[in-house]
């Protein structure tokens, strides 16, 4: 162990859609089974042909999983920064998570308030960070209010309550009245169900009264060109607004920041052309933006880490049990309140 290390005992460890892509890429698990390896219990699965030559990078390449977890640190190099953190439960974005235990630089450590367990720390960087990060990106480009997609989603709940808490207009669409009432039961004011007959409407309303001019969609396909065009139709009602032929001068933005409708982007022709879109990933706005304001937000993750940035669980399960295809199967459907943690020494 290096001066400025740690070793952690990993106690709890979420899986999040980024390990469910590298566990299992385009493996097809209607036809999993489990066998026995050199090394243990093994998962196997084929993959179908056409996506063989999309995968052929990762072929016989091992690739640690699981993104962020927690735990205690139970040994330290002999810095002042790593014995300053022996005894101490400590969240990391290291990657290779799902094991007992993990070596990580002491200055990766977030380190949680007494009190706070590893369970309730396990998902404490990639959705806090996603929703704070989010939020910083729509200030900095003088966005007011915000759009966001699949609102129901484990980061569209953490994005709703930082929004509550710094008084943002959030308009929230999702797909059922079920999550809609969720969502009004946590103070929502504007939800807009897509399933309802006048969603176009409820949206367009909704635009008008926030004065939204960003969207932030996990889901891709047409989901976000839609939002550009309530916008569009919402920025023309604005009194004394000039709309030309080539439509509103206001910018709309959209961000892109999940593929759960695998279809290409579809950006619709009656938006103007004052509009931008792109893609949103955590892991380059950590690389681009300054450490005095990561260390701001994660500093803000650990004090609200059981109130704001709290992460709430469906099942968990051991490292052994997280390669059974019934398992899997449940962690890679898409749904909302389904989220699983990993006890990697459960049942140990």
């Amino acid at each position: 162990m290096k001066p400025e290390e740690v070793l952690v005992r990993v106690e709890a460890t979420p899986v999040n859609p980024s390990d469910i892509g590298l566990m299992l890429g385009a493996a097809d698990l209607s036809r999993a089974w489990t066998a026995d390896g050199a090394g243990g219990p093994e998962l196997v699965a084929p993959v179908p042909a056409a996506s063989l030559k999309a995968m052929q990078s990762r072929r016989d390449a091992s690739t640690p999983v699981g993104l962020e977890g927690a735990g205690t640190v139970v040994a330290a190099g002999s810095s002042h920064a790593a014995q300053s953190l022996m005894g101490r439960t400590v969240a990391a974005m290291a990657g290779g998570m799902y094991a007992r235990y993990r070596c990580i630089p002491a200055a990766e450590c977030l380190v949680l308030p007494e009190g706070t367990t590893a369970a309730q720390a396990a998902s404490c960087f990639v959705n806090p960070l996603a929703a704070l990060g989010m939020v910083e990106t729509a200030r900095s480009e003088g966005h007011t209010a915000i759009v966001q997609t699949a609102a129901a989603s484990n980061l569209g709940q953490i994005l709703l309550r930082v929004c509550l808490a710094d008084d943002i207009p959030l308009v929230n669409v999702v797909r059922s009245e079920q999550q809609a009432e969720l969502l009004r039961g946590q103070g929502a004011r504007f939800v807009c169900n897509s399933s309802s007959d006048d969603f176009r409407e409820q949206l367009v309303d909704a635009i008008v009264a926030t004065g939204a001019t960003i969207v932030l969609d996990p889901i891709g396909g047409s989901s976000g060109g839609q939002i550009l065009s309530c916008m569009e139709a919402a920025i023309s009602r604005r009194p004394g607004q000039v709309v030309s032929r080539y439509g509103s001068d206001v910018l709309k933005q959209l961000y892109v920041y999940g593929t759960l409708d695998p279809r290409p982007i579809e950006i619709p022709r009656d938006i103007g052309t004052a509009w931008a879109a792109g893609g949103w990933l955590l892991l380059r706005y950590l690389k681009v933006t300054r450490q005095q304001t990561l260390d701001r937000l994660k500093a803000r993750v650990a004090a609200e880490v059981t109130t704001t940035f709290a992460s709430r669980y469906t099942r968990s399960v051991s490292l052994a049990e997280v390669i059974s295809p019934e398992v899997l199967k449940s962690c890679a459907r898409p749904a909302t309140g389904m989220k699983f943690l990993i006890e990697p020494w459960k049942d140990c």
